[in-house]
């Protein structure tokens, strides 16, 4: 089973623009990414995906493997999904581009989700982490995740959930915004409109949810966040000490 990896990457980013050019110790944030991606060895191939030639630039200066979209798309995963349709890759990861730090362990779990699933009944696997503080829980850049009893996803919301009288929030988990699809239920979700809860919360992965798709959530401890603000990147350069 070929298994592929790709990054979704933007440059208008709506909450912090031009956010994966920024420098990140000595290299952009979607450089990081990318690098990250390729010394997992875990991908036959590791691709950036962009409608941006600032980005697209950026990555074939340091040689690495850059598609550029030949139309505008609304999400990441459309974005991704003009490109699977060409590749022999059974499963496809996307890794978000404000995503630097993600770990080997974790994407290798993701894809022993469906190297141990016979019976393919996963449609999709992604990644979720404890909440340890309340601000996190209380965030709305910080999505949380819902699970059924077998960790598949209920329900993703910039809302704290689930909610608590007792204003507690141990049993909360925040989302990490890393997926695994079989190409073909990738391929399917393109054809799919925005769907309403979509449409509300700004988070695509309901539409996933709402057409009935199966998301396998693997929890980690893993020191993973994104970029997604000013101060996200200085959490990042503070973590990396420089």
């Amino acid at each position: 089973m070929k298994i592929a990896a790709m990054i979704p990457a933007r440059y208008d980013s709506q909450r912090f623009p031009g956010k994966l050019m920024k420098d990140l110790c000595g290299k952009t944030v979607i450089l990081r990414t990318y690098e990250a991606a390729v010394q997992s060895g875990l991908f036959d191939d590791v691709y950036v995906l962009t409608d941006s030639d600032i980005i697209y630039n950026e990555i074939m200066a340091h040689r690495g493997n850059v598609f550029k979209s030949r139309k505008q798309h609304s999400t990441g995963t459309d974005r991704i999904a003009e490109f699977a349709q060409n590749t022999d890759a059974g499963i496809i990861v996307n890794i978000q581009g404000d995503e630097p730090f993600i770990n080997t362990s974790d994407l290798a779990a993701l894809i022993d989700v469906f190297k141990n699933d016979i019976y393919e009944v996963i449609d999709i696997a992604s990644l979720m982490i404890k909440i340890k503080d309340k601000n996190t829980f209380l965030d709305p850049n910080q999505v949380k995740v819902v699970t059924d009893a077998d960790n598949f996803a209920l329900y993703f919301s910039r809302a704290p959930i689930p909610y608590s009288r007792e204003n507690v929030f141990e049993k909360a988990f925040k989302h990490i915004g890393v997926y695994a699809f079989r190409n073909e239920i990738l391929q399917e979700i393109a054809t799919l409109p925005p769907t309403d809860l979509e449409q509300i919360e700004k988070l695509e992965n309901l539409r996933f949810i709402q057409n009935g798709m199966m998301i396998k959530m693997i929890e980690t401890d893993s020191v993973n966040f994104g970029i997604d603000t000013e101060a996200d990147l200085e959490k990042a350069r503070e973590y990396l000490n420089c």
